[in-house]
């Protein structure tokens, strides 16, 4: 997810670097709980406040561990985010490690529960979105592990009699100036009996070992072996375990009206069929049984007939009308030219652009465990909402927050539908425990949805209309441009409206546009509404700005016969540095204006900042039998400091793939009369193997502190591809999917 007040949060985190930030924080020793070694976390005070150096919190509780240094020399680190596939679980160990000077090989990393003490500081919960995970933890996390290095020196130190200053570490061992040496796990335990500093100083760049350098994923081995236990996969101690699958209503917000489960109560291993109360205020029908098979089985038995009188009924295709019809008049102004620009325009651009719903169809389908008992309620689910869902279960069970233990599960992706203001599925999966209970079942429940399930389920990245008036002179300088965009909004109704929806404007509709260009926008935006639950998709209002946005501008460049990379530099605001680094780079290596392509190819260019990097893709295209194909796309990515660079590598490579999956035909959620007509793979189109180009990433080198690299490799690819298009068959594409018989 992406929104301007997660730009100030993560500026607000990285501001906080340097010596200064010790003061701000105070690490504590992890007491009771404890079995040996150093075991170090930190305390913050309730409403999110940083405690201050010196001042001891008011209640000394045992902090929860972000760092445990055993005995045996492993190094433990909680991971406070989701793993669904971007690399966390190793880039924030990485961070550790290289202040810690642990030894890569003895390092560990493990999920962190739902806790305060686990929240990102800068958005006051615990969470996994925005694209911040490394961006909001690169202090954070080398603050701990220069703490504990300091600790374990300390105590080599004391157990040799020299000064700590008299002491160097490397790969997990400290070393004294007499040739002693000690390993961290030696040590440890003697380092946990110390004060802990209130002030460590914190490598400059040039020391990283592992800052920076390819490293290898700690869970790869688990998951290319299939050892790996996601959401799906949990079974708790004992084995006992129901398992529910739901029927839903065919339109959302759809209730129960009746039902008949005697066909699925006659299948083999179903224990109870139960109504329970679904998200947006529907009820649908749950049925449970000792596995999965048996539970669809079941339900796909099941006779409901449905109340849903008064329910919006949307269909795309007059839906789609009616935003366009809309797009006409002017919006809520999200910007404001500076000044008319002098001149009259000679030439002029008038294009209308449309977006469908789109699902996140994860590889995994959505799950969530429940042990509900009087007095408790435990969760195992892949959560990037670790924070508000617990609070979520909580009142859906009649607990108090701290009564729910919300247990981080790895997840196999999730693209922003693991992160749901509402927490859906897991409300609906606590209704189903509430009611296997008082149906007097004990014992846990995992709600499974189907595919089916989850690609007709909602929260799809929400469709959009944009309607662009460009004036420019001959020289291809642009003179004006009228922006309309028409959309529904993703906060609105949400805890999320109060700042991100400001005058009327959603700020995720609106990010991305205009900027880098220096360009005289007047930006309008028509929050529309629709009964289609709407959500955050990989890289959010990037998905449609950004091919918008660069088409446009290369329209332009072919209107001015400028080269569209000339052009572009020529129109970048020059503060704008990254973007013309990132697409020089692009450029250079992918050999564009130099090299001549095979017949049948064409170049294509774009370039687009998300979440605080800037990526640059050139493309190689070519159309076959009228259908677009993508053979090379060669990216230049500005993140600043580049963590783990084979983490980078692998994240534009599976944007790319995702933005190119937005170009494909059958790639969009329709609907009729309110029910989405799409199901599975056979009829929502995911890029596959056979669709994947050649995909190059380069790195811009940079010092400076990190930023977001899990999304920003998505925006930019879909353009790129559909100008190189334009130049193979001279038409424009404005809509998404590509459809070259339309355009």
């Amino acid at each position: 997810m992406r929104t301007e007040w997660l730009n100030g949060a993560a500026a607000a985190v990285l501001k906080e670097g340097g010596p200064g930030l010790a003061s701000r924080r105070v690490f504590l020793k992890a007491g009771a709980g404890a079995t040996g070694g150093l075991v170090l976390g930190f305390f913050l005070p309730a409403g999110g406040r940083l405690a201050q150096a010196g001042v001891p919190p008011k209640v000394q509780e045992a902090p929860n561990a972000f760092l445990r240094v055993a005995p045996d020399n492993t190094v433990t680190v909680m991971v406070n985010r989701l793993e669904f596939g971007q690399g966390v679980h190793t880039a924030l160990p990485m961070l550790i490690a290289d202040e810690l000077d642990a030894d890569w090989a003895q390092m560990r990393a493990e999920l962190a529960p739902a806790a305060d003490v686990y929240k990102d500081p800068g958005f006051g919960m615990q969470m996994t979105g925005g694209s911040s995970s490394v961006p909001n933890s690169f202090i954070r996390y080398r603050q701990i592990g220069a703490t504990a290095r300091s600790m374990l020196v300390a105590a080599a130190a004391a157990l040799w009699k020299v000064g700590p200053e008299q002491c160097r570490t490397a790969r997990g061992v400290v070393h004294g100036p007499a040739g002693q040496k000690a390993s961290y796990g030696s040590l440890a335990e003697a380092a946990m009996q110390l004060p802990v500093p209130n002030e460590v100083v914190l490598k400059q760049p040039k020391q990283f070992r592992y800052i920076g350098k390819p490293t290898g994923r700690l869970d790869a081995r688990a998951k290319s072996s299939g050892r790996q236990q996601f959401g799906i996969d949990f079974k708790p101690e004992g084995g006992k375990l129901a398992v529910a699958v739901v029927a839903h209503p065919p339109v959302f917000g759809g209730k129960v009206a009746k039902f008949d489960a005697a066909k699925a109560r006659a299948v083999r291993g179903v224990i109870d069929v139960l109504e329970v109360p679904l998200d947006r205020g529907g009820r649908g029908v749950a049925v449970i049984a000792d596995g999965y098979w048996p539970a669809k089985q079941g339900r796909d038995l099941l006779q409901v007939d449905w109340k849903l009188d008064g329910l919006g009924k949307p269909s795309s295709e007059a839906q789609m009308a009616e935003f366009i019809a809309l797009s006409k008049t002017r919006g809520a102004v999200a910007r404001k030219a500076k000044a008319p620009a002098p001149g009259s325009a000679t030439r002029k651009i008038s294009a209308v652009y449309e977006f469908p719903y789109l699902a996140h169809a994860p590889m995994e389908p959505i799950n969530c465990t429940v042990d509900l008992k009087d007095d408790s309620c435990s969760l195992w689910v892949g959560s990037q909402f670790q924070t508000g869902d617990q609070a979520a279960a909580a009142a859906a069970a009649g607990l108090k927050p701290a009564q729910v233990t919300l247990h981080t599960m790895m997840a196999g992706g999730g693209f922003g539908r693991r992160a749901v203001p509402t927490s859906d599925f897991v409300v609906e999966a606590v209704h189903i425990a509430k009611a296997w209970r008082a149906a007097g079942h004990s014992g846990p429940v995992k709600l499974v949805w189907s595919r089916e399930d989850d690609i007709k389920g909602g929260y799809y990245r929400p469709s959009h209309v944009h309607r662009a008036e460009i004036g420019l002179e001959a020289k291809g300088r642009i003179l004006s441009w009228d922006h309309v965009i028409v959309g529904q909004s993703i906060a609105a109704g949400t805890p999320f409206e109060a700042f991100m929806i400001k005058d009327g404007v959603d700020a995720t509709m609106v990010e991305g546009m205009g900027a880098p260009y220096d360009v005289p926008m007047n930006l309008s935006a028509h929050i529309a509404k629709a009964n289609v639950p709407v959500l955050w998709w990989r890289s959010v209002g990037s998905t449609h700005t950004a091919f918008v946005m660069e088409t446009l501008i290369d329209e332009a460049a072919h209107l001015a016969g400028e080269d569209p990379v000339a052009y572009r530099k020529r129109l970048i605001d020059p503060k704008h540095k990254r973007h013309l680094a990132a697409l020089d780079l692009a450029v250079a290596r992918s050999g564009y204006g130099k090299k001549t392509l095979p017949k049948g190819r064409a170049w294509g260019v774009a370039v687009h900042e998300s979440f605080g990097t800037v990526v640059a893709y050139v493309v190689e295209a070519s159309v076959v039998d009228g259908v677009p194909k993508l053979h090379r796309a060669v990216a230049g990515v500005h993140c600043n400091l580049a963590v783990n660079p084979l983490t980078i590598e692998a994240q534009i490579q599976g944007a790319a793939l995702m933005g190119l999956g937005m170009t494909l035909p059958g790639a969009r959620i329709t609907l009729k009369d309110g029910v989405v007509e799409q199901q599975n793979f056979g009829d929502y189109t995911v890029a596959r193997m056979t669709d994947m180009p050649q995909v190059e990433v380069h790195i811009v080198p940079s010092d400076d502190p990190p930023t977001g690299i899990g999304e920003p490799g998505l925006p930019p690819l879909a353009p790129a591809f559909a100008n190189a298009v334009f130049r193979l068959t001279g038409k424009r594409l404005r809509k998404l999917p590509f459809d070259l018989a339309s355009a």
